[in-house]
């Protein structure tokens, strides 16, 4: 009775205390009393009913409890100050009794520890058990409902397997048992809980709103948001013929993939050229996580960007860095900042923008104390290293130059993002624009101009044909072809905005030009003076000294950083750094202050040492030679490489003949515009001829081939933007290779109609190999001009379908030069057989098809046998990795039969069982022109053998016949191996 007094006298304190937490603070408590049987499960119902008012929930189990006596008043006060104390339930029992008469009990005997084991794990659990049969839609749907956390549904799940008597029990324990131990939680007292509140509240606030480019409007993340193309980054070494397309993750398996450069590390890289969607990217993992929905393996997350971590001048430490410059505890700053040294595996960092850090990586620093101060880069560089927070994960995004070698070292996972695909710019503008009929135009518009829909695969280009659409549909205009057009185009949409109406109905003319040109200027001075500088954020000291004021403001070009540093006045950043390297261009091209000599800094390297390398990236730095500083000359000397390249395409495509003539009509001097066009075009002829001059010579033999690396692609994006025939023809003049190869250079279809704009002067074919990259179908369709120049096409691993082959193969029957195809590691399927087969039948030159790794059955390969039998000429046919399987063998090998110059082919991995093989075994009896048969890893067996063995008695042109990873018996390979040394078993 004494403890019932005692009770009855702290009611009111304790229904302070059961109503002050959250309800899954209160749940944890009820948990607790039914594990110990202080409640029945009638007495659990009745206090877990959703939708009921905590305050009465409290009331109601005190009620309860006092009905059970002194021992339950003792029991719920342990329960409560348990709680408070967050301590952890026991573990669970190191193994299950699967065939327990009572699981139901025994899962309610240890609930707590059964709660916080499903933690993590319900979701996977619930399809599970949904697939298995024991629960229905309705009830995972019911469990799944929003407003329940993940410990609520897997108490709901747990309810369930009490009142079902299906099994449910039972499979959820053997499903428990299986699942990992969890971590120790830290929740050692209220500053840390309040911490992780505060720190998920700040980041939800900051990740939920897209502030668009324009920061004109905002829109609900959610809403727009739209799945990039996010693959694992293949090492270029480990390439290898018969391997699989890299693979596509969704942006929640970020964490997940075992692909690893080095498993020590902690660092997942993220590269993509700039407009990919990288800082989007970054912004959806944030409210993922504020939100509760995934990363909740993370406890804590610090978001920061390196535009502005490189503005912190003074030495600060790790605390300092994650407390002051991320978010600040209110309470107990030093427990906090405990608790995340003791669990740093509980911790996320992400850091937005690594190339626009202007300090170079290095691992020659260490600094190891976290509350040391240093500098932000050995900060920064100590983080990625893992000599601070060790363990602790980070997620760096970059452009891909910017990634060295000595950073790759401490990178677990690369990944690339790739921008949209094709369904993917179709479901953004859709979700942009929801009005009947906008976006189905957009799309009609897109799929008719393939130049613009190339550019649409970076996102950037996305935003800006949703931001310009009614230019783009009502006015009637031509369709941009180049980047330069497109940028112009969304100048004239800003300018338009800020006109008066009258203006509105002149287009991009000189008198809207002219009337704010004085402000553009001062915006492309700033641009140029930040790209020199490596300063991507601009105080209002430095506006002010640019003479940036309101008025230019309000064009809004420029707009406030999106994470602004606590304590200091908020700066201002453009758009996005290509609208910066647009503004310098454009300063470049119409200010008095540009000596033409100048711009050759955009476009080679004059250094008496500079290596061939050096010669073609257009990484400007004359450090031999003295500029006045502040001169046009020194900034473009101490701008970042990638920044230059695509400032000097801005120029080039500025300079155009096209665009020239709008320029020089807001310029007082036509002949200061043609000699800036002049110094261009030959500074871009130049570089490309020395880039043809550093070609080694062929070796005895061989044609002479050519790597190209990404600064010679830029060379060729910038000849683009200038669209002119002369200077293509020109500047191709000199190369003679017989083999161009361009793999893993980033090229995506704006790159590719850049290429085929240039090559298609070539005087002689070249073998064009564009293996690893990301051409896709809009990218075969941009290539189709320069194909009559190709005698060799390679597009490994590119993304591309039968649309995109069908189309290639249309145009290749008219190009009397294309002798060879390879385009495996696609997504090719039978629907591009009949595509396949009439190239065959026509083409009576064509060599080499490679279509190995693929998804073509048998059908596909019986379409694609009946090409073969009127073909005369084929000699390499590469089948590997698809699923042909015997029927498909059996097709192959009755149209190979009486085949005249095949002399290889490939057909493993393609389910070939002993059928198929005696199909084959038939065609080598006739055939005696195939040097080479691969078939391993089929399912041929002894009997298959047995017949091929028979079948290359009989043949004598046969060199190899390749059988290993077959299911043959010890004794069969014993005896064959004697038998026929061409037969590789």
């Amino acid at each position: 009775m004494c403890a019932q007094d005692a009770f009855q006298t702290q009611r009111s304190q304790l229904v302070e205390l059961l109503v002050s937490g959250s309800l899954e603070g209160f749940e944890s408590i009820l948990d607790r009393l039914l594990s110990r049987e202080v409640l029945s499960w009638e007495d659990y119902e009745g206090l877990s009913l959703v939708g009921q008012p905590i305050s009465h929930l409290a009331r109601r189990l005190l009620d309860t409890i006092w009905n059970k006596g002194a021992w339950g008043c003792e029991q719920l006060t342990a329960a409560v100050r348990e709680a408070q104390a967050d301590s952890q339930p026991p573990e669970l029992p190191s193994s299950w009794d699967p065939h327990s008469p009572h699981p139901a009990r025994d899962l309610q005997s240890h609930r707590p520890a059964i709660v916080r084991r499903l933690y993590g794990h319900v979701e996977g659990v619930l399809d599970l058990t949904q697939q298995r049969g024991f629960i229905s839609q309705y009830e995972t749907d019911e469990i799944r409902r929003p407003i329940f956390t993940s410990s609520q549904r897997a108490r709901r799940l747990l309810d369930l397997a009490t009142v079902k008597a299906n099994g449910l029990a039972a499979f959820l324990l053997q499903c428990i048992q299986e699942l990992p131990v969890p971590l120790a939680l830290p929740f050692e007292d209220a500053a840390c809980k309040k911490y992780m509140s505060k720190l998920r509240t700040v980041i939800s606030a900051q990740s939920r709103f897209l502030s668009t480019y324009d920061g004109a409007e905002n829109l609900c993340l959610e809403e727009v948001y739209t799945e990039n193309v996010l693959e694992i980054q293949m090492e270029v070494g480990m390439a290898g013929p018969s391997q699989q397309s890299p693979t596509t993750l969704g942006l929640e398996e970020l964490f997940s993939t075992r692909d690893h450069f080095n498993k020590e590390a902690d660092t997942v890289l993220v590269v993509g050229e700039a407009g990919s969607g990288k800082s989007t990217l970054l912004q959806q993992l944030h409210l993922l996580w504020a939100s509760g929905r995934a990363f909740q393996e993370f406890l804590f997350v610090f978001p920061f960007s390196c535009r502005q971590l490189q503005c912190l001048v003074k030495p600060l430490s790790m605390r300092t860095l994650l407390f002051e410059h991320c978010c600040w505890p209110d309470l107990g700053p030093q427990d906090v900042f405990q608790v995340l040294l003791d669990h740093p595996e509980r911790i996320l960092l992400t850091f937005d923008g690594f190339d626009e850090f202007r300090f170079r990586f290095t691992d020659q620093e260490r600094h190891c104390c976290p509350t040391a101060p240093t500098s932000v880069q050995s900060l920064l560089f100590n983080l990625l290293q893992g000599n601070l927070l060790k363990n602790a994960r980070k997620v760096l995004t970059s452009r891909p130059s910017a990634v060295s070698a000595s950073l790759r070292k401490h990178v677990r996972t690369e990944l690339s993002l790739k921008g949209f695909s094709e369904e993917g710019i179709e479901l953004y503008l859709r979700k942009r624009h929801r009005e009947p009929g906008v976006a189905d135009r957009l799309l009609c518009l897109l799929r008719a101009t393939s130049a613009l829909h190339g550019l649409c695969h970076l996102p950037v280009f996305s935003w800006m044909v949703s931001k310009c659409h009614e230019e783009l549909l009502l006015q009637g205009r031509g369709s941009p072809k180049t980047t330069t057009d497109m940028y112009l185009l969304i100048l004239r949409h800003f300018l338009l905005h800020a006109s008066p109406l009258p203006l509105a109905n002149h287009g991009l003319g000189p008198s809207l030009i002219q009337g704010r040109l004085p402000t553009l200027l001062h915006l492309g001075r700033l641009a140029l003076w930040g790209l020199g500088t490596c300063c991507y954020v601009f105080s209002a000291k430095q506006l002010q000294a640019a003479h940036v004021d309101s008025e230019d403001l309000s064009l809004g070009f420029l707009v406030l950083a999106k994470r602004v540093v606590p304590g200091s006045t908020a700066p201002l950043e453009f758009l996005h750094i290509t609208f910066q390297c647009f503004f310098a261009a454009f300063y470049l091209a119409l200010s008095a202050d540009t000596p033409p000599s100048s711009l050759r800094h955009l476009f080679q390297d004059h250094r008496p040492e500079s290596s061939p390398l050096a010669r073609v990236l257009p990484k400007l730095f004359l450090r031999g030679s003295r500029c006045r500083e502040g001169s046009v000359a020194a900034l473009l000397q101490g701008a970042e490489p990638h920044n230059l390249q695509i400032t000097g395409a801005f120029l080039a495509g500025l300079l155009s003949q096209e665009h020239r003539s709008l320029l020089a009509e807001c310029q007082a001097s036509e002949t200061a515009l043609l000699r800036r066009w002049d110094c261009v075009q030959r500074c871009l002829t130049r570089s490309l001829h020395e880039h043809f001059r550093s070609i080694p010579p062929a070796l005895p033999g061989e044609a002479k081939s050519m790597h190209a690396l990404p600064g010679f692609l830029w060379l060729i994006r910038s000849l683009y933007e200038m669209q002119e025939e002369r200077l293509a023809r020109e500047a191709v003049r000199r190369l003679n290779v017989g083999h161009l190869k361009l793999t893993f250079c980033g090229v995506g279809p704006a790159e590719c109609a850049a290429l085929a704009f240039v090559l298609r002067h070539l005087r002689r074919p070249v073998a064009l190999q564009l293996d690893h990259n990301s051409v896709g179908d809009i990218g075969v369709e941009q290539l189709l001009p320069c194909l009559g120049v190709c005698k060799a096409l390679y597009l490994r691993d590119n993304n591309i379908s039968d649309r995109g082959i069908c189309k290639l193969v249309e145009h290749a029957l008219r190009c009397e030069q294309l002798q060879k195809l390879a385009l495996f590691n696609n997504k090719l399927t039978d629907g591009c057989a009949h595509s396949m087969a009439r190239l065959l039948a026509c083409k009576q030159n064509f060599l080499a098809l490679r279509l190995g790794n693929n998804h073509i059955t048998a059908a596909g390969a019986e379409v694609l046998a009946q090409g073969l039998r009127t073909n005369n000429s084929l000699q390499f046919l590469g089948f590997w990795g698809n699923q042909v399987g015997d029927e498909g063998a059996q097709a192959l090998a009755a149209a190979l039969g009486d085949h005249q110059s095949l002399r290889w082919l490939s057909l493993v991995g393609n389910n070939i069982g002993s059928v198929g093989a005696q199909a084959l075994a038939l065609m080598l009896e006739k055939n005696m022109a195939l040097e080479e048969l691969c078939l391993e890893e089929n399912h041929v067996q002894d009997e298959g053998v047995c017949f091929l063995a028979k079948g290359l008695a009989r043949n004598s042109s046969l060199k190899v016949l390749k059988l290993r990873g077959n299911t043959f018996s010890p004794e069969e390979i014993e005896k064959l191996s004697h038998q026929d040394t061409r037969l590789l078993l």
